[in-house]
């Protein structure tokens, strides 16, 4: 007894004692009194997304390419503009020497962000007005309570609200996360079950894993679990998973509730074939099949970016910030009318509300696997460094995000977000007379767009978000899916070992002893539309089949546009069909064309796949903004995330779905619409082992927004407007 008491006790001290000292050389901020930001591509031990029990040492991290910045003397010009720095720190200390925290501990910023000015006040402020007073909202844990607060920049007054538990908690910190990852090495039966399954303590990685909500049981405490791998010969940890093993935890109290194991007799997959580096490559296995490609610019880039946020492009000009929870937030986006000359609005706000990935498996080790990657994991928080030449061409231009630590302190996440100009060969509109006119006329215009990207690396999953901007006022949001598969083990190496051809495998067989789990994608995104001013209408246009009276025409049938306008929300909640087409229009009624249309914008839907899961599963409960492509709610700032402000263990009070279904007026009102990208994937062995990117987007395009085609009057490329760029002898 003696001798399993002092091991127990080893364990834990060396546990805790590498959980300290991994924690304190990887801080990405000072001590509390420093004001200096932190750069996420020197620290990123510490701030990578899920970070997991890493016992090997990390390679030094390479030099960009890109000028840093020094974010310490940024100051605030417009009223959308992400807090600073400056005002982070000045933030931490009002609420550190406010009552409800300065006794307090522990205690814990979830989130500090800019507590936008009123719509109304937004959009009557012009550049060279002061600037409107710069409020904080603030998410915070205080002794195991959640509150939000607003704190005023100007008088330091504090309002605080306390939430209710059983609405949720908020999104994870980073240090949750981390922390949670390491919790279970202080835990000798934790060990002795790693060590038992083959696997050496130096080569475990684990992630820490969101339960979702399935019962009173999981109420009145914040739980994680956790799932473990072995990194052994491999950077590609995901495709070794110890199969089966899952521990619960208390994540405010690091205590071990439960040791799951029900894959002791599956094996661990094998290393081979796994690692997806270039570096890993053998030299006979690398191909080259494209000589290199660039885009050159002889008088460099057509857009400019203004006080760091406000981007300029052709006929187009928009806000663009960084946001720990939604990524990317583009703002006040609004385009010039080739004929008037005015510069008009289209949308206010628009960003990623949220994400929800459920997993095909309702087995013990996998049934939670439902995740909101925005609500849970924070989906900017999430976002690495982008690559240049790789994740964006040569003359991007690039925007850090500011955000803050636990502690409060601000860190800076660089390279987040990415603005370029494309050019991939593509027709902005052309058109050719057939000789048989005799008139020879041919006309082809090319077709450049401006991308703003960002990248998130959820743990395992790579999302690729862009909001593209055309010359013809169509705006893009697409969504591109890479990275590595979440896979099960399996005591299966081939398929022919499956003699019950009924049995189950929730996914596919990809290598030996890896299935592929299926899964579904939902990417559900928030867009305030203001066609020509705030007070807008939503239109479904039905196509409908007409029968021909007899004898009226040699046809039996032709197409007719119906249209209706949504009164309330019901009306405006959209399932797509197939055979029972639509189009869908956010026009402003009081604003008419020339010949009398009401000018507007259009979705033009794409990633329809359609939550399939039963109503009153818990995990489609939470999610139920999934419920419906298309919803149309009036504009109120509180309701901005699809899954509710509280996503952790959320029961689905709180989603887009509840409101909806309050039923409010919405016909010539301030109205805000939802689409969502939906993805089915059914894995496959292209899949292994890492994705190749699928991607998908709808469109936001004109409808009677303008008098005709507005890029009527743009010149055709010409050779001496062109730069040649001659190939070496050698290539």
């Amino acid at each position: 007894m003696e001798s399993r008491n002092y091991i127990r006790f080893l364990f834990f001290f060396v546990g805790i004692a590498t959980l300290l000292a991994i924690t304190w050389n990887n801080l990405p901020y000072a001590p509390p009194d420093a004001t200096e930001d932190f750069d996420c591509t020197t620290y990123s031990s510490w701030c990578t997304s899920k970070n997991r029990f890493q016992s090997k040492p990390l390679k030094e991290p390479a030099k960009s390419t890109r000028q840093h910045h020094d974010h310490a003397s940024d100051t605030p010009h417009h009223p959308l503009d992400p807090l600073t720095v400056k005002e982070i720190n000045r933030v931490r200390t009002i609420l550190t020497s406010h009552e409800l925290f300065k006794n307090s501990f522990p205690y814990a910023f979830h989130s500090i962000t800019l507590q936008e000015p009123e719509k109304s006040l937004v959009l009557n402020w012009k550049k060279g007005d002061s600037l409107l007073p710069r409020k904080a909202s603030v998410v915070a844990r205080v002794k195991n309570i959640s509150y939000v607060l607003a704190v005023d920049l100007t008088t330091e007054e504090v309002t605080v609200h306390e939430t209710d538990s059983s609405s949720g908690y908020p999104a994870m910190t980073i240090e949750d996360m981390t922390s949670s990852t390491w919790a279970p090495l202080a835990d000798e039966e934790f060990n002795r079950t790693i060590l038992e399954r083959g696997v050496d303590l130096k080569d475990l990685a684990c992630l820490p894993i969101s339960l979702g909500w399935y019962g009173e049981k999981e109420e009145n405490r914040r739980l994680i679990k956790v799932q473990c791998y072995s990194m052994k010969d491999t950077a590609n940890f995901y495709m070794r998973p110890i199969e089966g093993l899952t521990i619960l935890l208390d994540m405010d109290t690091k205590e071990v509730l439960e040791i799951t194991d029900k894959g002791k007799n599956i094996p661990i997959p094998k290393a081979v074939n796994t690692d997806y580096r270039y570096s890993a490559q053998g030299l006979h296995q690398r191909m080259k099949l494209i000589n290199p490609i660039s885009l050159e610019q002889p008088e460099g880039p057509s857009f400019v970016i203004e006080d760091e946020h406000l981007v300029k492009w052709a006929n187009w000009e928009f806000h663009l910030k960084p946001d720990p929870r939604a990524g990317a937030i583009v703002s006040q986006a609004r385009v010039r009318d080739p004929d008037s000359g005015e510069i008009r609005n289209v949308m206010y706000k628009g960003f990623t509300s949220e994400l929800f990935v459920p997993y095909m498996d309702p087995t013990d080790a996998w049934y939670f696997k439902t995740y909101m990657d925005a609500g849970e994991y924070g989906f900017g928080l999430q976002a690495m460094p982008l690559d240049p030449l790789n994740d964006c061409p040569r003359n991007a231009h690039y925007m850090d995000g500011v955000f803050p630590a636990a502690d409060g302190t601000p860190y800076v996440r660089s390279n987040m977000i990415c603005i370029f100009e494309s050019y991939a060969g593509d027709i902005g509109w052309r058109h050719a007379e057939s000789p048989i006119t005799g008139m020879g006329i041919k006309e082809v215009r090319p077709k450049v767009t401006l991308v703003v990207r960002m990248a998130a690396s959820v743990a395992n999953y790579d999302y690729i978000v862009d909001w593209e901007f055309q010359t013809d006022g169509l705006i893009r949001i697409k969504v591109g899916l890479s990275g590595i598969l979440m896979v099960k083990g399996t005591a299966y190496e081939n398929m022919n070992q499956i003699s019950n051809q009924a049995e189950n495998l929730f996914g596919t067989l990809l290598s030996e002893n890896v299935i592929g789990v299926i899964h579904d994608h939902f990417i559900t995104f928030y867009l305030d539309m203001d066609i020509d001013g705030s007070d807008n209408s939503f239109v479904k246009v039905n196509i409908k089949r007409q029968e021909t009276s007899l004898g009226e025409s040699p046809r039996r049938s032709y197409l007719k546009a119906v249209r209706n306008v949504a009164k309330t929300e019901k009306d405006a909640q959209i399932k797509l069909k197939l055979y029972d087409p639509a189009e869908f229009h956010v026009i402003n009624p009081t604003k008419k064309t020339r010949v009398g249309n009401p000018v507007g914008y259009k979705v033009v839907p794409g990633g329809t796949a359609a939550s399939l899961l039963d109503r009153e599963d818990p995990p489609q409960k939470r999610g139920a903004f999934t419920n419906n492509q298309i919803w149309v709610t009036p504009y109120n700032e509180s309701e901005q995330w699809a899954g509710g402000l509280f996503v952790y263990q959320s029961k689905g009070e709180d989603t887009l779905a509840v409101w909806s279904d309050r039923d409010r007026s919405i016909e010539n009102k301030d109205i805000v619409l939802w689409y969502t990208l939906g993805f089915h994937h059914i894995p496959c062995q292209e899949d292994f082992p890492i994705m190749p990117t699928v991607s998908s987007s709808f469109d936001l395009k004109p409808v009677n927004f303008f008098e005709s085609n507005p890029i009527l009057r743009i010149p055709p490329n010409v050779e001496k407007d062109l730069p040649v760029c001659k190939a070496t002898a050698s290539a």
